[in-house]
């Protein structure tokens, strides 16, 4: 029953774009606009098919992506707490981005909550508030990816992803 009222929705979803002022998204940026990852919107995920409308405002999705070079920025000034989610063996054999913490992405929504004398002595660095800006990086921007949208969920504001994960920052540490 929930997936045919899900399947409605979804066939109404053509109609509105063309219809209303409405842009392409993704599933965060659909649970984030209407504040609950329900039934419908895991359906409409799940089909490729997510849209957010935008009918309130005008102004533009947050821009969730950090380059090489502002990331070497923040991290220079010291700005951003920077959490690399890779497993410690990866950082052992790979390496890891100067100044970052690692709290695997397995353990990113527990650790989030924790207090943060708990966080200090887990993974060896000051807890973000949710009010401070955090990066998250991992091998190839994927699972960072999934770390924000579990941080968003937890009530965290100022996130951003750095896309190209720990494979971009060595290419870029070499050619620099």
């Amino acid at each position: 029953m929930a997936q045919k009222a899900c399947s409605r929705l979804a066939a109404a979803i053509p109609w509105l774009l063309a219809n209303r002022n409405v842009i392409s998204a993704s599933g965060r940026a659909l649970s984030n606009t209407f504040g609950t990852y329900s039934r419908c919107a895991s359906y409409i995920y799940a089909t490729h098919k997510v849209y957010v409308l935008r009918s309130f405002s005008s102004s533009p999705l947050p821009e969730t992506d950090v380059s090489y070079e502002q990331l070497k920025k923040l991290l220079a000034t010291r700005t951003s707490v920077v959490i690399d989610v890779r497993e410690p063996w990866e950082l052992r054999e790979y390496g890891n981005i100067p100044g970052s913490i690692n709290v695997p992405l397995g353990q990113v929504n527990i650790a989030l909550q924790l207090n943060p004398e708990e966080f200090k002595e887990k993974y060896g660095g000051d807890m973000p508030q949710p009010s401070d800006h955090i990066v998250f990086s991992c091998l190839a921007g994927i699972r960072s990816q999934k770390a924000l949208d579990q941080a968003v969920s937890l009530g965290y504001k100022d996130v951003q992803h750095y896309a190209g994960g720990w494979q971009d920052w060595a290419k870029c540490e070499q050619e620099s």
